[in-house]
């Protein structure tokens, strides 16, 4: 089996500056970046401030471009169906406003879907009178594929669901559900916000029409950088709802023309040096592997649980039968934020999940917060052990 070497492990940290200073458990926050994409980033800001914005652009030209094929290789799509945008919110607000709803049109989405998702569908709903279905997970924590199937109606407009949710470890079958959108020919949006990174996707096998990722959770790069797919064939469809002139050209006082790609949906303005930096963040992982990578991270993520799951007052809230490398617990008469901070004293990073996040899921499971500790493949086995011990200490459980 090709894993991930301990001694690529400490190659990785070497070449991360983060590692040094911090036990860093809060990778579907933002992770830290490998050197090579902050030095990227930087160097490019010191010749624009020395060049100039718009020379210092010109002779970057084809590392540019490089963007937009460095994530069609990622994601297994063509170039002409990229588009990159600020973040994973901007890139899902793009493909969900773009689609035209009318009274009665039903989108159907999980217990997972994350809060601005959610806001989205209410707000279609007050606009355009939309109905929402949601399937709940079954007994066993897994997306509820018989349900699904029987809320399929006529009236079925989209199908939009979060791949891993933001407050439980737990991941939907985006692969079982594009087929069933495919059988009945319905939009399909996937938010794989904290997907991209930590597990290989494959847009043509999943068979999902847009989907909507950030730069800065498990594909280590830069904060204000993300992007979206949009498959060529429901391009023409989604509306474009902000335009400029790389958007399209125009062609007389009276006409315009909308790009012939994904990149209508793009506006020209944005930091170059940013770009390069999720560039370059891309190239590092799609070099060590997304398959070796997710390896890592299982391993990683179950050596985690089980480790919390023998420490005494610790519940797991992870549940289906296929989990992330996110990791997310409670403490009995420990309040989750309480747990952060004592961590946080002692150089360990966590987050806390909060109720408005995943609201679907967290009101099913009459949760107020959870503490998430999101492993990546640089973390090491030494660092769980740190973690769990601390636990124990703030727990009483020594």
């Amino acid at each position: 089996m090709n894993i991930i070497t301990p001694e690529e492990v400490q190659q990785f940290r070497a070449e991360t500056n983060g590692t040094v200073n911090k036990i860093h458990f809060n990778n579907a926050g933002a992770s830290f970046p490998a050197n090579i994409v902050l030095e990227t980033i930087i160097d490019y800001l010191q010749e624009e401030a020395i060049n100039g914005g718009y020379e210092t652009e010109a002779k970057y030209t084809q590392q540019l471009a490089n963007t937009y094929s460095n994530i069609a290789r990622l994601l297994n799509a063509g170039t002409d169906e990229i588009v990159l945008v600020e973040n994973a919110s901007t890139a899902w607000g793009i493909a969900f406003n773009g689609i035209t709803f009318g009274p009665g049109d039903e989108i159907i989405t999980s217990e997972l879907e994350y809060s601005t998702n959610v806001i989205g569908f209410l707000n279609a709903k007050k606009l355009h009178g939309v109905v929402i279905k949601l399937i709940p997970n079954d007994q066993y924590g897994d997306f509820d594929m018989a349900a699904f199937e029987k809320a399929i109606s006529i009236k079925t407009k989209l199908i939009a669901i979060t791949h891993i949710a933001s407050t439980t470890g737990g991941m939907a079958p985006i692969i079982e559900i594009g087929k069933i959108a495919l059988k009945h020919n319905i939009l399909y949006l996937v938010d794989a916000c904290q997907s991209v990174g930590q597990f290989p996707l494959d847009v043509k096998e999943i068979g999902c029409d847009m989907l909507s990722v950030t730069g800065r959770k498990y594909l280590r790069g830069p904060r204000g950088m993300g992007f979206l797919f949009v498959k060529n064939e429901v391009q023409d469809s989604l509306k474009v709802s902000y335009m400029d002139s790389f958007t399209a050209d125009l062609v007389s006082t009276s006409e315009f023309k909308l790009r012939d790609d994904a990149r209508r949906f793009e506006l020209y303005e944005k930091s170059r040096a940013l770009t390069l930096g999720l560039s370059k963040a891309v190239e590092y992982a799609l070099a060590i592997g997304l398959d070796r990578i997710w390896q890592r991270i299982q391993y990683l993520a179950e050596l985690l649980r089980h480790r919390l799951s023998i420490i005494k007052g610790v519940i797991l809230h992870d549940h289906g039968s296929q989990k992330s490398g996110i990791i997310t617990f409670t403490v009995d008469a420990v309040e989750s934020l309480i747990i952060k901070d004592k961590l946080a004293e002692i150089g360990i990073n966590v987050s806390v999940g909060n109720p408005a996040s995943t609201m679907y899921f967290m009101s099913k499971h009459h949760l107020k917060s959870v503490v998430r500790a999101s492993v990546h493949y640089y973390n090491t086995e030494q660092e769980i052990t740190y973690l769990c011990k601390a636990i124990c200490q703030i727990t009483g459980d020594i």
